[in-house]
C-alpha cells in the first residue's frame, strides 16, 4: 500500500491559559516523534477563553503521512483527535486481517475505558457511602 496522507484536528480545553498553551506544546512535540509518522505541516491556534466558564481552549491542525492504516489507527488512540480526515489516496483497499486487528484494537480500547469508568464509578458510591455514614 502506498502512503496514507491524513489531516488531524487536536484540541485541549483546560485552565490556566499557560497551561493549556504548554499542554498543546507537548502533545505537538510527542506527534513528531511518532513511529513511522511524517508531519506534513501543523498550525496552532491561539487559546481563546470560553464564554460563561473560567476556561481555555485551543487547538491545532496536522497534515501526516504514514504508510500503513495500522499507524493512523495507533495515531487515533494514543492522541484522539477530534478529527481526522484522509486526504490521500482516494479509495483504500484494505485485507480482512487489517480490518480484524483494527476491529480488535478498537475492541480492546473499549474494554479498558469499560473497566476505568466500573471502577471510578464504584469508587464514587464507596465514597458516598462513606459521606453518608459520617453524616449519622
Amino acid at each position: 500500500m502506498s502512503k496514507l496522507k491524513a489531516r488531524a484536528i487536536i484540541e485541549i480545553l483546560g485552565s490556566p491559559e499557560e497551561h493549556v498553551k504548554k499542554t498543546m506544546q507537548m502533545i505537538l512535540e510527542k506527534i513528531r516523534q511518532y513511529p513511522d509518522t511524517k508531519i506534513v505541516s501543523e498550525k496552532m491556534f491561539p487559546a481563546e477563553k470560553m464564554k460563561d466558564k473560567p476556561l481555555w481552549s485551543t487547538f491545532a491542525e496536522l497534515e501526516m503521512e504514514v504508510k500503513q492504516v495500522q499507524t493512523l489507527t495507533g495515531f487515533c488512540f494514543d492522541f484522539m483527535p477530534s478529527s481526522l480526515e484522509i486526504m490521500e489516496p482516494e479509495a483504500l483497499a484494505l485485507q480482512h486481517h487489517a480490518i480484524s486487528d483494527f476491529l480488535n484494537d478498537l475492541l480492546a480500547r473499549l474494554h479498558q475505558y469499560d473497566m476505568v469508568l466500573k471502577n471510578v464509578h464504584a469508587e464514587n458510591i464507596l465514597l458516598k457511602r462513606k459521606i453518608e455514614g459520617q453524616k449519622h
